[in-house]
């Protein structure tokens, strides 16, 4: 399935394929620009602070592999560094995401070896406090399951349930036809207004007048327009010179 998934590899996209669910929280991000990963969660419960369970993690790992760890949140110390990115690297684990901070950040880009981290701490960890491997945890506000499916991507990281998987792929790949069309749709000329529909909302909350949403109207020749909408809308003209 992993095979698959690759060909919608897109944080975004899966997430909005998803009805909007799986997005990690904003601020577990990658560590490196470009940084894109794919992978089964692995999944790694940490002591605040202490790494023991990670390297634990390193030995059990198969390749295909993605560890999704959780330090409960904490970002005072680098968890995860240049040794611990090659030796995952050499079994074929495909990433990290973590919600504590790493360190080695510029060695890791070189290895490119996809990490993704709630920060970046130069301080150490201990190894000698007693963890979880493979048990559902909760990361940047998602509940994630051992063999879950793991994207990420410069946008971000999202979690994609395994038993939604097909269904997940299926609709990311109509949703990207759809956007194909879209941006076709775009370069001849018509308007975000009429491509999303956007009208009735503008005339919802008074941001646009009746009339004017005909004379918008898709091909219409009066798209400039120099009628005015009532104080405190948005000037036809105006808005169709922005857009040129």
């Amino acid at each position: 399935m992993l095979s698959e998934l690759e060909d919608v590899a897109e944080a975004a996209l899966l997430h909005e394929a998803m009805g909007r669910r799986g997005a990690l929280t904003h601020d577990i991000k990658p560590i490196y620009r470009g940084a894109k990963a794919i992978g089964r969660a692995l999944t790694v419960k940490c002591f605040p602070g202490d790494n023991l369970m990670l390297h634990l993690a390193l030995n059990i790992a198969k390749p295909g592999d993605l560890l999704v760890a959780t330090v409960d949140n904490f970002v005072e110390a680098g968890a995860w560094g240049e040794i611990a990115s090659l030796a995952a690297q050499l079994r074929g684990i495909r990433g990290l995401v973590m919600d504590g901070s790493v360190r080695d950040v510029d060695a890791i880009a070189r290895l490119n070896f996809p990490v993704f981290s709630r920060g970046v701490s130069i301080k150490g960890t201990t190894k000698r406090q007693k963890g979880e491997l493979n048990v559902p945890i909760t990361i940047g506000g998602v509940r994630v399951h051992p063999g879950d499916f793991v994207v990420g991507d410069t946008d971000g990281v999202v979690m994609v349930p395994a038993a939604e998987i097909a269904e997940v792929v299926a609709k990311a790949r109509a949703l990207r036809q759809k956007e194909k069309t879209f941006m076709e749709r775009l370069r001849q000329g018509v308007r975000t207004l009429e491509l999303l529909d956007l009208h009735p909302a503008l005339l919802e909350l008074g941001l646009e007048e009746g009339p004017k949403a005909d004379e918008r109207a898709v091909g219409s020749p009066s798209g400039t327009s120099e009628s005015k909408s009532k104080p405190g809308g948005v000037d036809s003209g105006q808005s169709e010179r922005r857009s040129a």
